[in-house]
């Protein structure tokens, strides 16, 4: 009887999150195809100058964004003209501090760097020096600091992304 109500109660399971797929994708692409419009879209006929906060290596990590009115412009592929190398905030996790760079070239993420990786012990400075090039992959396909956790580095990944967005917050990307 046990296992008859247990299989059930995973069938139903399965079912709720089925159906769950099913409504929520296309309402999530929706959403994504809303946002990625409305964050890309710049004025007309603009010019806006740049953040100077947070460059490194004497650039002035400026960004220029300048609108042809006439030209056709694929707003999601848009430039955002932002370059320069941008530190993060150190960010302290359980198992030591965490510090990235960010070098940015023409509104395209080139390169992620780290500054500092978890040190506390040596099987954190593992996990980090595992961690870190993933990390640095995802980032750099995903063009954002949106990307998904490293399994089994679970403290590195939340301290690279904070201080990766905290880099990004500093270009204004």
């Amino acid at each position: 009887m046990r296992i008859r109500a247990a299989a059930a109660a995973a069938v139903a399971s399965v079912s709720v999150l089925s159906v769950g797929w099913l409504v929520g994708a296309p309402a999530v692409q929706s959403l994504q195809a809303t946002l990625t419009t409305t964050l890309t879209t710049p004025p007309s006929n603009e010019t806006t100058g740049g953040a100077t906060g947070g460059a490194t290596g004497g650039g002035t990590g400026g960004a220029t964004t300048t609108t042809d009115a006439s030209a056709p412009v694929d707003e999601a592929l848009a430039p955002t003209g932002v370059t320069g190398t941008f530190e993060g905030s150190a960010v302290q996790t359980r198992f030591g501090p965490m510090q990235v760079s960010v070098t940015i070239d023409n509104g395209t993420i080139t390169m992620v760097t780290p500054l500092q990786l978890t040190n506390d012990d040596r099987k954190s400075v593992q996990i980090s020096n595992r961690a870190a090039p993933i990390l640095r992959d995802e980032v750099l396909a995903a063009q954002s600091a949106n990307v998904a956790n490293v399994s089994g580095a679970t403290y590195t990944t939340q301290g690279y992304l904070r201080s990766l967005q905290a880099a990004l917050d500093a270009a204004q990307f």
